[in-house]
């Protein structure tokens, strides 16, 4: 693995972000395809072999910690954990950490304590005495009990003797502590052996009677440290400078260091980030949970498990320290598909790699807790991601989740029973308007269904989403395109607030305030405050909700979409008259932040919403528009690749084709050209055959272009298979939609087909 730095990778699907382990080397051909299908999971069969009275295997999600650079080296880190923003609070830390030189962490040669209580002890300084001088014996007899794991340079290295006075019934006590090196092993079942093996020698020496033979959990000989210096100017946050950043954090640190309540807390949020990574490698999280706490009470007062301070530079230094006793061989590896997985992922070579890994984990989930407690608060950024859980809890299904997590986020009352009633009215609604689309009901009749994307209501500031049937690329060099609308919106709300533009998109994970400084770097941000400047409110306060029912960076006009919702929205709250060609012009200019040289199709279609022969002689020419006609509405199936695509990339390479040998590709250009204007008149008759028949060619022309994907082509041939009259990729190609014309009775099976190879798609129709 070259690199933790995967850009976006919270907005790929699932299987694409396995395709882009795949293709860095972080997995292998068989792990992506456990991970795929879901056998790296552990069976219940594999699950009785391991523990009593099973009655099946639980889970849990597993993510990736992002972006972490430790020593020198990169790490991505699998983290297993059921709370929402664990893993994107670390990572986003992580981030901040690489521009400051990144984590440093070191651990000790991890060793284990065996404990063996001795009572009755007739004198226990002179059993003490004899004890010691014994030390080579039994340390001897400890190891041939072990000795495979004395050959790989580990076994008891010292002895340790402890006298604790008389018992309440028992006499003097003390307690010999075996000391063993348990090298990458976490050791639990040979340090009791051990302890099993040498008591009666340590019973004879000491004239007592041994009791109790166990390893400690305060495992205080295996510590590990991690530290990171950051800069002041990277701790800027909004309205807080570095410095106020900074002495926040410290002055939040200083209260775990004084008060027990905070530090249990305090230190509660460290562990989040390390059992994480426990439970994915495989380690015990519960012995390493008594480990840390009792370390943090080894003073006889429960502090903070961390150090905030500022150095002699004025940089902010955090420091974390803490016994981490974890193991990287033994069954619990291997008997677990998913955690052999994890540790492949990771990559770490040692036991003691692991822990420093760890360690850097629990320091960087404590700098994102309190820099967030101590400057917008620790819910700022959490309401889509409770939103989240709250709608799974309530039982939304596929269909409905997204729609129930932006109206939870918009009411600001997220609660179970809140889902519940949105669900109920989606339920209401939708059975309502199955019964009044006869389309849906002939559709029904002929078994599982999905449900049709119909144009109906789209009141409120919204902007449409489109697809293009016939002239991809070639508009751009002057030639026509025809484009229709498809029904689904992306819908915006903004409110005056006192300060700030914040921008949330709770369905694309966007928690955003546009002044602060990681957002500069955004094409988002750079849109939104394009808008704000040209509509004259760039200073006034206001929160913009964004609702999106069009898919992103799918070729499917989302960022024109969006563009026209958020200027129409920004305008009625503000008062502000704006023409449809000024809103288009708008969201013009903002497609070019997004796409560099945008034809301008998306943002007429995202204003207008009918569908049209486009053509533009060249980019600051005034398009020519044409309103189309169909007699019936054409009924069309787009099936979405999964994998993200960007206009810009895909346009470039075609220019930079073109430029090579302009007389070849403006040849392919006039074709498409002519298969756009003969489907003018295919549109305009209804006839779905024809149309479909210039989709197909059309199709080919452009997989010529080179702007297909090897999913596209997929989704082409089974929508062909299954009674498609013409299918084609729409858009800037490299992945993202396709869409497929069919006589009505069709349509369902092809979608159908489309989902069953593991494709999403929606059903939906031109018509004017």
């Amino acid at each position: 693995m070259s690199h933790s730095r995967i850009p976006e990778f919270y907005k790929f699907s699932v299987p694409d972000r396995l395709r882009a382990l795949l293709e860095r080397d972080v997995i292998s051909e068989s792990e992506y395809d456990m991970l795929i299908d879901g056998t790296h999971l552990l069976d219940a069969a594999t699950a009785d072999r391991l523990i009593e009275n099973v009655i099946g295997a639980f889970g849990l999600p597993m993510g990736l910690g992002l972006n972490f650079q430790i020593n020198g080296r990169d790490y991505l880190i699998p983290m297993v954990v059921e709370e929402p923003s664990i893993i994107a609070a670390v990572s986003s830390t992580a981030k901040l950490v690489r521009r400051a030189g990144g984590f440093e962490s070191r651990a000790e040669r991890p060793q284990l304590i065996g404990q063996i209580q001795v009572v009755k002890v007739p004198h226990a300084a002179h059993a003490k005495q004899a004890l010691l001088q014994a030390r080579e014996e039994i340390l001897n007899l400890a190891n041939s009990l072990h000795p495979n794991m004395v050959a790989r340079g580990g076994g008891a290295r010292d002895i340790e003797v402890l006298t604790h006075g008389n018992t309440a019934d028992h006499g003097e006590m003390l307690v010999v502590h075996l000391i063993v090196d348990t090298c990458d092993a976490m050791g639990a079942n040979l340090v009791n052996t051990m302890c099993e093996g040498a008591a009666p020698l340590v019973e004879k020496i000491s004239g007592g009677r041994v009791f109790l033979r166990i390893l400690s959990n305060l495992t205080d000989r295996a510590l590990v440290r991690a530290r990171v210096t950051i800069p002041t100017h990277l701790l800027e946050a909004g309205e807080y400078s570095g410095a106020e950043v900074r002495d926040s954090i410290i002055l939040a640190n200083e209260f775990a260091e004084m008060d027990p309540y905070r530090a249990t807390t305090h230190n509660k949020g460290i562990m989040n980030g390390i059992d994480a990574v426990a439970i994915a490698t495989g380690n015990d999280w519960r012995a390493i949970e008594a480990a840390a706490h009792a370390y943090a009470a080894r003073t006889g007062r429960y502090r903070s498990l961390t150090r905030w301070f500022a150095d002699n530079k004025d940089n902010l230094v955090g420091e974390l320290e803490l016994p981490l006793k974890v193991g990287t061989v033994g069954g619990q590896v291997e008997s677990n598909q998913a955690v052999k997985i994890a540790h492949r992922v990771l990559g770490i070579r040692s036991a003691a790699e692991l822990a420093e890994v760890m360690c850097a984990v629990g320091l960087a989930q404590n700098f994102a807790a309190i820099k967030a407690l101590s400057t917008h608060g620790i819910q700022r950024g959490h309401m889509t991601l409770h939103a989240r859980s709250v709608a799974i809890a309530a039982g939304a299904s596929d269909a409905q989740f997204d729609e129930v997590v932006d109206r939870l986020v918009i009411d600001g009352d997220i609660k179970v029973w809140r889902a519940r009633e949105i669900i109920a009215e989606l339920d209401q609604t939708s059975t309502s308007a199955s019964a009044q689309s006869s389309v849906g009901a002939t559709q029904a009749a002929a078994g599982t269904t999905q449900e049709i994307v119909g144009h109906g209501d789209a009141a409120g500031d919204v902007g449409y989403g489109k697809i293009i049937v016939l002239g991809e690329h070639s508009v751009v060099y002057g030639r026509h395109a025809i484009a229709a609308p498809i029904p689904l919106n992306i819908r915006a709300e903004v409110r005056a607030q006192p300060a700030q533009i914040d921008l949330n998109i709770p369905r694309w994970g966007v928690e955003m305030r546009l002044s602060e400084p990681e957002g500069s770097i955004s094409s988002l941000h750079a849109s939104i405050t394009l808008i704000a400047e040209r509509l004259g409110v760039a200073d006034r306060g206001m929160r913009i909700d964004v609702f999106p029912r069009v898919p992103r960076a799918n070729g499917l006009g989302a960022s024109a979409a969006l563009a026209v919702s958020v200027i129409r929205a920004m305008a009625r709250c503000f008062a502000i008259t704006i023409s449809e060609r000024e809103i288009s012009n708008l969201a013009f200019d903002v497609e070019k932040i997004a796409h560099g040289t945008p034809s301008g199709i998306d943002n007429t279609l995202a204003t207008f919403g009918r569908p049209i022969l486009f053509r533009k002689d060249h980019p600051n020419a005034r398009p020519e528009i044409r309103d189309l006609a169909t007699p019936a509405p054409i009924p069309v199936v787009i099936g979405l690749s999964g994998v993200a695509t960007l206009t810009a990339q895909t346009v470039g390479n075609v220019r930079k084709a073109w430029q090579k040998n302009p007389q070849r590709y403006e040849a392919i250009f006039d074709q498409i050209d002519g298969l756009a204007l003969a489907g003018v008149d295919a549109l305009a008759r209804g006839d779905i055959a024809e149309l479909g028949d210039l989709m197909n060619i059309d199709h080919g022309l452009l997989n010529a272009l080179q702007v297909s994907s090897w999913e596209i082509e997929e989704l082409v041939e089974i929508a062909r298979r299954h009674g498609a009259l013409g299918a084609k990729l729409t858009g800037g190609g490299g992945g993202g939609a396709m869409i497929a014309v069919a006589e009505p009775d069709r349509i369902q099976p092809i979608a159908s087909a489309m989902r069953a190879a593991g494709y999403s798609t929606f059903i939906t129709e031109i018509r004017s």
